[in-house]
């Protein structure tokens, strides 16, 4: 297992890699939520440098949550998009609400300080699944995105498909 880099002076190592066909089992509904930050004025950190390290709060706040209470099953992080799953719309939405939590206050000091200035952009995008209405594969990947927070399980016999494991075949 190599190194992969170091944040805060703690190593972070590459995920084993499964050398194998995979789906994801994952019970009930959920949320699917993605979030993205766009710098418009690089030159103004001031501006955009606190809605980075509200994020990073934020990210801290959950992991150290029961997540049965919170509902936040996990996040995966991309380059420039941030994707949360939720058991339910209610849990995100007690979590984006809460006036106590990391949020609340960020939301509060992006809508007082920045608005739409143009400086720094913000978007989301909320998608809720029912059971059983998404699929997924990974071969020859580490855990990544449902992966992460469902039941990984070979995709064979009917899962081989995208139809299957939708169990949209005909047979």
């Amino acid at each position: 297992m190599g190194i992969l880099f170091s944040v805060n002076h703690s190593i972070i190592r590459m995920a084993k890699i499964i050398k194998q066909r995979m789906t994801v089992k994952l019970e009930g509904d959920f949320v699917v939520f993605l979030i993205g930050m766009r710098i418009n004025r690089f030159w103004k950190i001031h501006k955009w440098w606190p809605v980075a390290m509200a994020m990073q709060k934020m990210m801290k706040e959950l992991h150290s949550k029961d997540k049965s209470q919170t509902g936040f099953l996990g996040v995966e992080f991309s380059s420039r998009t941030i994707v949360m799953y939720w058991r339910s719309f209610e849990h995100l939405e007690a979590y984006a609400k809460d006036r106590d939590g990391q949020h609340y206050p960020a939301w509060k000091a992006f809508n007082t300080k920045i608005k739409s200035n143009g400086d720094v952009g913000i978007w989301h995008e909320t998608y809720k699944v029912r059971a059983g209405e998404y699929e997924c594969v990974y071969n020859n990947m580490p855990p990544r995105g449902l992966g992460k927070i469902g039941e990984l399980v070979p995709a064979t016999g009917k899962k081989e498909s995208a139809s299957g494991r939708l169990n949209r075949d005909a047979d």
